[in-house]
């Protein structure tokens, strides 16, 4: 890079030299396509950087996002993160995604959820922070409700149990449509977004289907393979500009302009809970970095790390707790080596 060129936004600081000619290592440099007058020539240079290691997610990936917490930090400085969900039918999921983002390193969870299971919720754990809403399920009346509780919070997850009931898919597209905060939105919550998917379109959002709720959202059915998913994750965060994180055997993570494959995980984490999981590790991480596309590769492998250690200790019979209790130690076998 020219001395003084931002590699990222090509902005100037200070002086920068004026290059006749910039050989740069590997890719181009997007800040010297934004900014030729101080690149001069390009020539890129391979310098033998195979291909898997900047598609595969690795360690690297959490360590370049990753902020030490300060000592001078208060509670609510590592992430306030609102979870909407459960309905009369559903407890568990809304307050899987909130341990798991205590788990992940946030300060406050707060789960709003209908009143017919608001106390099954706090039931399960004393560091959830349960809002009851007004009805057995989700309905318009609450909407305003919510929204007015995520601008106290720094990400919005919803969908995790909400059901589908008529009143429930009017305020779950109200919400995101209102909503000014970023979202991971799962679950029910991409049934309701399949309907119309311009309520998300440029959205500060991170989707996260399966492969069933990918077809849903666009009609397309994906094959087994990483590969053949590649293109339509991108083509599809490219169309609404937000990040899809597509969970698999190997999850497919894009932008619309990047693609990263995570590869970590077991088939012992199909248990059901383990996406809830993934989408509290999401949200923890957007609030901590404000960073979507690398939040959505950090927590998949984060995820999958979880998943390989609660494994090593219960075998393939694991329980959707067990990866999140292994949360911590995986953070800490990577962030530690």
């Amino acid at each position: 890079m020219p001395s003084g060129l931002n590699p990222d936004t090509g902005e100037v600081h200070g002086v920068c030299v004026k290059a006749d000619v910039t050989v740069t290592f590997h890719r181009v440099k997007r800040g010297l396509t934004l900014n030729r007058e101080y690149a001069g020539e390009i020539v890129v240079a391979n310098i033998g950087i195979p291909l898997e290691a900047e598609l595969f997610v690795g360690p690297g990936d959490l360590k370049s996002i990753y902020r030490p917490r300060s000592p001078y930090s208060k509670k609510g400085d590592n992430g306030r993160i609102l979870v909407v969900g459960g309905s009369e039918d559903y407890a568990g999921a809304p307050a899987l995604v909130a341990l798991a983002s205590l788990r992940a390193g946030a300060d406050l969870a707060i789960v709003a959820a209908p009143v017919s299971v608001a106390n099954v919720i706090r039931s399960y754990s004393p560091n959830l922070i349960v809002r009851e809403l007004c009805d057995k399920n989700l309905c318009p009346a609450d909407i305003s409700y919510v929204l007015n509780l995520a601008e106290k919070c720094d990400v919005m997850v919803i969908g995790p149990g909400l059901g589908l009931r008529e009143e429930t898919v009017v305020a779950v597209s109200e919400i995101i449509k209102r909503s000014r905060k970023p979202m991971v939105i799962d679950a029910d919550a991409l049934k309701v977004l399949s309907q119309d998917l311009n309520m998300v379109k440029g959205k500060s959002a991170v989707l996260t289907p399966h492969a069933g709720e990918f077809a849903k959202l666009t009609g397309v059915t994906l094959g087994s393979e990483y590969r053949e998913r590649m293109e339509p994750v991108r083509s599809l965060a490219q169309e609404l500009n937000v990040v899809v994180l597509l969970k698999g055997h190997y999850d497919v993570i894009s932008d619309g302009r990047r693609i990263k494959v995570n590869r970590t995980g077991t088939s012992a984490m199909t248990v059901g809970g383990t996406g809830d999981v993934l989408s509290g590790l999401t949200a923890t991480l957007i609030a901590q970095t404000g960073d979507l596309f690398g939040s959505a590769c950090v927590a998949a492998f984060i995820n999958g790390i979880a998943g390989e250690l609660a494994e090593e200790r219960y075998g393939a019979r694991i329980l959707a707790t067990d990866v999140i209790d292994m949360i911590p130690y995986a953070f800490k076998k990577i962030l530690e080596g």
